[in-house]
């Protein structure tokens, strides 16, 4: 038996999956309604999202992603992500994301970025930048500030 990769689809009226390839003139051949023009497939996405959403999708994938390997909160990267998309001015592009240190900034001396303290030991790691600019800037700040 061989496998089927052709194109399928749903038959309206008995609701069984059905192979474009098993079609007898168009018709279902468990129920004989008629399944329609299969000439070009429907896209159910152009019905679902509008093309300027299209691109805020893409947007907030692409910032969603490259957030989360720098490891910050997804639930921070989706505020963030809300807050550039609901101002009707100007979009404020800062940001400011507390992200997990690795096991090299553990244990390596920082510098407090609020206090300008040296410190080895707690504190938190944060990532801060512009969103219109590639680069973003690591900083440290100790357990007191």
């Amino acid at each position: 038996m061989t496998s089927r990769i052709h194109i399928h689809t749903t038959c309206p009226g008995c609701r069984e999956e059905v192979y474009f390839d098993e079609l007898v003139k168009g018709c279902c051949p468990l129920c004989g309604s008629e399944v329609g023009d299969f000439s070009e497939p429907e896209n159910e996405l152009e019905d679902f999202f509008d093309r300027s959403d299209l691109t805020w999708l893409v947007f907030h994938y692409f910032l969603f992603k490259r957030f989360l390997e720098l490891g910050a909160s997804p639930l921070q990267v989706m505020q963030l992500a809300n807050e550039c998309g609901t101002s009707q001015e100007k979009p404020e592009t800062r940001f400011m994301l507390e992200v997990p240190m690795t096991r090299l900034d553990r244990v390596r001396p920082k510098r407090c970025a609020g206090c300008g303290k040296i410190y080895i030991a707690g504190g938190k790691k944060v990532v801060s930048g512009d969103l219109s600019t590639p680069r973003s800037r690591f900083l440290f700040f100790c357990p007191g500030c």
